[in-house]
Formats: C-alpha cells, sequence, structure tokens
C-alpha cells in the first residue's frame, strides 16, 4: 500500500474513531445528534477531531500512519488531551468520569486499531 494512500485511510479510521465515541456518548446521555449545546454532535466531535489533528501534525502521522507507537499514542493524547482543552474553553464539560472513560475509548480505538494492523500485517509478512 503506498504511504499516501495509508495515511488517507488512518486519519479516515482516527476520525471514525472519535465520530462513534461522540454518537455513543451522545446517546448514552439521551442529547441526540442535534441536541445539548446547541451545536449537536458537531459541538462534541470538533474539540477531539482538531486535537487529533494536532496529534497528526506533532507526529508527522503521514511518515508512518499505521504505526501505534510513536503515531497512534500521540494522536490518541493529542485527541484526549487538546480535545478537553478545547472543551473547557467552550464551555463544555470535562467532567473527570468523562475524561476516564473518553481516555479508555479513544485509546482502545485509535492505538486499538493500529495494534491490530500490524499483528495482521506481520503475519501476511508485510512491513508496515
Amino acid at each position: 500500500m503506498n504511504l499516501k494512500r495509508a495515511a488517507r485511510g488512518a486519519a479516515a479510521l482516527d476520525a471514525g474513531a472519535i465520530l462513534v465515541f461522540a454518537v455513543v456518548g451522545r446517546a448514552t446521555h439521551d442529547e441526540g445528534i442535534l441536541g445539548g449545546n446547541g451545536l449537536g454532535l458537531l459541538g462534541t466531535l470538533w474539540p477531539f477531531l482538531v486535537g487529533a489533528a494536532a496529534g497528526w501534525v506533532l507526529a508527522k502521522a503521514w511518515r508512518k500512519p499505521c504505526a501505534w507507537w510513536p503515531t497512534g499514542v500521540i494522536v490518541w493524547a493529542s485527541a484526549l488531551v487538546g480535545g478537553m482543552l478545547l472543551r473547557a474553553v467552550s464551555g463544555q464539560g470535562v467532567a473527570v468520569s468523562f475524561m476516564i472513560v473518553a481516555a479508555l475509548f479513544l485509546a482502545t480505538t485509535i492505538i486499538g486499531w493500529r495494534v491490530v494492523a500490524g499483528v495482521v500485517s506481520e503475519r501476511r509478512g508485510l512491513k508496515g
């Protein structure tokens, strides 16, 4: 697979993980797609997407987009920390329980898909 395609796919998987996190979180709290803070799903989603995008830049993720270390860890940490900081400055909640759930879910998905991809690549004899 060429590197550009891998980077696009990795970015899409990261964004998809964050989208699932936001949708599940909103559904869990009966907020729906449009309700809540006035922006609906977008209001929940944007801080974490911006944080993840910053992580892509910090990690230069386009160089090794599917590596769990350090790319996945940096993207995860940036999505989490950046997302929480942006939520705080935009007047959204950042309760400790929410931070724990976000940390675990985003780590499982953002780092997790990279671990799975690495295992599959090794079993197929590919280099990632």
